[in-house]
């Protein structure tokens, strides 16, 4: 089974553990301490949308993509109902091009559903989508279990996956956002794009 037949199947049984059903803490965190309104903003792995909606609601120039198109049908609905507008993409993100790199990218636990062997070029991909000095707000999936999807982003990992010759990891320590159900949470930071 190939990865856009695999998430459309949980899509389309209901099967969304993932998916809060609203806007994750960890985006009011990034309001807060300095994303900034107007920013062409990618979100990758975006599912339904929930940020999409509140991003686009508050002025952001919102690109969404997504692997699923049960996501992609369900996100433009609420579009539409709520008169917003984002471009939206149903897509695999490996094949994705944009025309013109972001300000920013919100990164909210896409890495975790990403098979480890494809982390490298999922990563190439951020660095590549970002302007120089862009911000990626990174959310990583913290389950201290083997296998997935969601994979564990171990902090260790991560450093080495975007090293500090292409990144600068922000002084600042995670922000942890909890989970709605189980023992799962997630650590986020957030490391800017160096030119």
């Amino acid at each position: 089974m190939n990865q856009e037949t695999a998430w459309e199947t949980l899509y389309q049984q209901g099967n969304m553990g993932w998916d809060r059903g609203e806007v994750s803490p960890a985006l009011s965190h990034w309001l807060a301490s300095g994303l900034h309104k107007n920013q062409r903003i990618l979100i990758p792995g975006c599912g339904r949308g929930h940020e999409v909606l509140e991003l686009a609601r508050l002025g952001f120039d919102v690109t969404a993509l997504d692997i699923a198109p049960t996501a992609i049908k369900a996100l433009n609905r609420a579009l539409t109902e709520n008169d917003l507008h984002a471009n939206v993409m149903c897509g695999d993100l490996f094949h994705y091009e944009p025309e013109q790199a972001f300000d920013a990218i919100y990164e909210q636990t896409c890495l975790c559903a990403i098979a480890p062997d494809q982390r490298q070029a999922y990563a190439d991909k951020l660095y590549h989508w970002l302007q120089d000095d862009g911000q990626l707000y990174f959310s990583m999936m913290q389950t201290g279990e083997e296998g997935g999807p969601p994979y564990h982003c171990d902090f260790l990992d991560m450093r080495k996956l975007f090293p500090s010759p292409q990144w600068q990891w922000m002084d600042s320590p995670p922000t942890m956002i909890s989970r709605p159900k189980g023992t799962r949470y997630e650590l986020a930071f957030l490391l800017r794009k160096k030119s």
